[in-house]
């Protein structure tokens, strides 16, 4: 069994959630694609894009995003690369997210939602292996996974590299604060450590232990500034933990 027909199996259970009215079909990303090469995609952030190593998010190794708001208060960082994103007509897959991604304020953001796919693993082994197969597969643009606060080996975590260096997929890895203290192989960590404010852990070949002010001149016009997005809460009303300018 291929990684592509992994991937399907995934998409046909009954706990993965689709986006809706959409029957998506891959057409395939071209080796010679703005997507690929030595330059990373662009995160929309002109003082973050300075600072890392290929002017860009990489697409050829996991990032790790260390926060004490289970990763939700980064999403605002990869908005507009998820936006980019969306003209390839590819999954931007959501592995095990705490709170369901309040999909109009994505939509607003020029996200389409009909690509968005939200995957809940039953347990431990299936959230690293459905993440895996994500990174592997090439229909998926952007893969987001959020590995909770449980402890992981660094063996385990060389898969989910070894994964991701094998596509083209922005791989996003949401890890609480601590595990900061563990060696990891992604090749770039970040910790949101202030509200707009990125801390480089890490990065191969490239600036560390730096400081990255986002300034709000880099933000859409008229447009939310999602960093935090809008969450569910049991009455069914959302509300948002982080305000939206």
């Amino acid at each position: 069994m291929n990684m592509n027909e992994m991937l399907e199996q995934v998409t046909r259970r009954n706990d993965t959630w689709r986006g809706r009215h959409r029957h998506f079909q891959h057409h395939g990303i071209s080796a010679n694609s703005d997507s690929h090469g030595t330059r990373g995609l662009a995160t929309g952030y002109a003082a973050l894009d300075i600072q890392l190593q290929q002017h860009g998010w990489p697409l050829d190794s996991t990032i790790e995003v260390l926060s004490d708001g289970c990763g939700l208060g980064a999403m605002g960082l990869f908005l507009p690369a998820m936006e980019h994103l969306s003209e390839q007509d590819r999954w931007q897959v959501f592995i095990a997210p705490p709170y369901r991604p309040y999909a109009p304020l994505l939509a607003a953001r020029g996200i389409d939602t009909r690509q968005v796919l939200l995957v809940h693993p039953r347990n431990r082994q299936d959230l690293l292996w459905a993440t895996e197969q994500a990174l592997r597969s090439t229909t998926c643009s952007a893969v987001f996974s959020w590995l909770g606060a449980q402890e992981y080996s660094y063996s385990e975590l060389r898969k989910l590299q070894l994964a991701a260096a094998s596509g083209d997929s922005l791989a996003v890895l949401f890890r609480p604060h601590q595990a900061g203290h563990n060696h990891a192989p992604s090749s770039l960590r970040l910790q949101m450590r202030e509200y707009r404010k990125i801390h480089i852990l890490k990065q191969r070949g490239g600036n560390q232990s730096i400081d990255v002010d986002l300034s709000p001149v880099d933000d859409a016009p008229l447009q939310p500034q999602l960093w935090e997005l809008p969450t569910w809460s049991g009455s069914g009303q959302h509300s948002v933990a982080m305000a939206v300018q």
